[in-house]
């Protein structure tokens, strides 16, 4: 089973698939490479992606080349997020995961007034919904549970909350 693995921070000059191909060389030979161009311009659009064939050569990969640097810019190397329906490989750059808002946000898009449906009546964002990194909780188990990398804060607050509330 292949993997996919996400290349960033590369150069936004003309760089082709030979010239991210070299760089991975020395890693193996059945290793392919894609740079992610503007359509327009034809320039890097500051991502691409290496394809290699197992778990242990993409691991690899990540820890030795993950801070590289190539051609003045250190690239970040990590494994790439599974694809969604109906996303093109321009697209699919590593997205962060969306946020849950308990408010909604007004369309603030409406530059020739109105109703706000003008141009983009059909199109679908390609920026996740939600208004920053607001989450919601609620006590029944079916709730967004917290992000693991703020876990431990979170409880220590809880019990500094709960110490407080106890203390009069």
């Amino acid at each position: 089973m292949s993997i996919r693995l996400y290349v960033g921070n590369l150069p936004k000059e003309e760089i082709d698939r030979q010239e991210l191909q070299a760089v991975f060389a020395e890693a193996g030979s059945n290793i392919s490479t894609k740079v992610i161009k503007d359509r327009k311009t034809g320039k890097c659009r500051g991502f691409g992606f290496v394809t290699v064939q197992n778990d242990e050569q993409a691991d690899e990969i990540i820890g030795k080349f993950n801070g590289f640097v190539f051609k003045d810019s250190a690239l970040k190397i990590e494994k790439a997020l599974p694809r969604t329906k109906g996303q093109s490989d321009e697209d699919a750059a590593p997205q962060q995961q969306p946020t849950v808002s308990s408010t909604p946000r007004p369309n603030t898009n409406n530059a020739g007034g109105g109703s706000g449906e003008g141009k983009r009546k059909n199109k679908k964002s390609r920026r996740p919904s939600g208004g920053g990194n607001t989450q919601t909780y609620s006590s029944n188990n079916d709730a967004v549970q917290p992000d693991p990398r703020w876990a431990s804060a979170l409880e220590e607050l809880k019990q500094r909350l709960a110490a407080q509330t106890t203390n009069p």
